[in-house]
């Protein structure tokens, strides 16, 4: 199962990975300036119809959510807020209060629209509980409140290192610990469901995508190109990114799931050629560049919330556009790699390309070419198929069985690149601006 913002998906594999079934209901939600929330009972609707629509034959489930969304509730497991979702902004100025707290922990790490400075906004006694959204629905499904897992529980502040809750800095936020749940390994059983089968812990959206692209070793990524540009991977020791532009995840086998979230991507299309038939289009290389910001201010490869949209070169047509954002995209693809590669991680070997600009056949073989290494187009790397997966691994390796499971449509082998000088102007013209600090 997936909760996504405008969604729930669910899909029913077998043990080869094959896909018997899949369903889907709409969510809505309702954005207030900087406030943006659900009604989590959709989310139990949605999620009980889906699992009428695949049939009753599932051996396990497992959830995933959007990262950092989640929602207050009594003691009892019933809702007392709204859910809050994952960029709600309408805590940021709680950030400072949460950095001063634990500046060593936080001072880079922390971000406006996380959990955590919400639930200091809202929490006032301890008789609420900091509930993530994919909890409610497994609490939902096996009658009983259950722990949450570590994926989940990042943004809310759990320390990944030290397995646990800072409890420490909490006090001095006044933070009651009972208002935070157990956390457990993803893929940990939760409970069962009325009919007997198993529920697991899940990870939240973006880890779901990498363990059903099947990129689970070091030297193997997941790069998710959507509206933004997201990257994940594998690192056995964890990565320490002073300039807070590189996260990670616990593996679920053990390790680290480092990456980042770019405010470069393919949405900036959509505001630079509004109506264009982008299928109708023949690309071809052309000696421009856009820097693709969909918003002002970058969080990765780089930090730098003073960033800016540009534009190297000449643009003349629909046609310069489109290619310039199609090379600023694969640019910024592999400066992040390069910034990965420099803080320790292995060198990349291969790298599997999700989401939706997978459409674009061009920009598959750009990208490959751009980075010099193979890609892979897997059959399905959707959330929903990433959590069969992992419920299909029943506790044991999620390695082992994703490269069981999972399968590649079709592999790209790179090129010569006829960009590198072009792409030499752009980082030189990123550092020229004081972006990479």
């Amino acid at each position: 199962m997936d909760l996504g913002t405008q969604s729930v998906r669910a899909v029913l594999i077998d043990p080869d990975g094959v896909v018997l079934a899949r369903a889907a209901r709409p969510l809505t939600s309702v954005r207030d300036g900087v406030r943006h929330e659900q009604d989590p009972q959709q989310w139990l609707d949605a999620v009980d119809a889906c699992l009428v629509d695949l049939t009753s034959d599932a051996e396990g489930i497992a959830i995933c959510s959007t990262s950092g969304t989640f929602l207050l509730t009594d003691r009892a497991g019933r809702p007392t807020t709204a859910a809050l979702m994952y960029d709600d902004a309408r805590s940021a100025a709680r950030r400072v209060h949460i950095v001063d707290a634990d500046p060593d922990r936080w001072d880079t790490s922390m971000q406006p629209t996380w959990a955590l400075p919400k639930v200091l906004d809202l929490v006032a006694d301890s008789n609420h509980r900091v509930i993530h959204s994919a909890d409610f629905v497994a609490a939902h499904l096996v009658g009983h409140p259950v722990a949450t897992d570590t994926s989940h529980a990042l943004k809310t502040g759990y320390d990944l290192v030290a397995d646990s809750w800072p409890t420490a800095a909490f006090d001095k936020l006044g933070l009651p610990i009972e208002i935070f749940p157990e956390v457990v390994r993803p893929g940990t059983e939760l409970g069962r469901t009325p009919a007997g089968v198993p529920v697991y812990a899940g990870m939240t959206d973006g880890c779901a995508a990498q363990i059903a692209a099947g990129a689970l070793s070091p030297g193997a990524w997941n790069s998710v190109l959507g509206t933004t540009l997201v990257l994940k991977g594998v690192s056995e020791q964890l990565l320490d990114d002073p300039t807070g532009a590189v996260y990670s995840h616990r593996h679920p086998d053990g390790g680290w799931l480092p990456g980042g979230a770019s405010s470069s991507g393919a949405g900036v299309l959509s505001e630079l050629l509004p109506g264009a038939d982008l299928d109708a289009l023949a690309p071809h290389p052309v000696n421009a560049v856009i820097y693709p910001l969909t918003k002002s201010g970058e969080r990765f490869p780089f930090v730098a919330p003073q960033a800016e949209r540009f534009t190297l070169g000449s643009i003349n047509s629909d046609l310069d556009t489109y290619v310039a954002v199609l090379q600023g995209v694969a640019f910024v693809e592999r400066l992040a790699f390069e910034h990965l590669v420099s803080l320790g991680a292995d060198p990349v070997r291969r790298v599997t390309l999700t989401g939706g600009g997978t459409r674009s056949g061009y920009w598959n073989q750009l990208r490959a070419d751009t980075l010099g290494v193979p890609v892979e187009l897997p059959v399905a790397a959707d959330p929903a198929y990433g959590m069969a997966v992992l419920a299909a691994s029943q506790g044991g390796s999620v390695t082992e069985t994703a490269r069981r499971m999972v399968r590649i449509e079709r592999v790209l082998e790179p090129r010569p690149s006829q960009l590198d000088d072009l792409y030499g102007a752009f980082v030189a013209e990123l550092d020229a601006r004081g972006y990479r600090g």
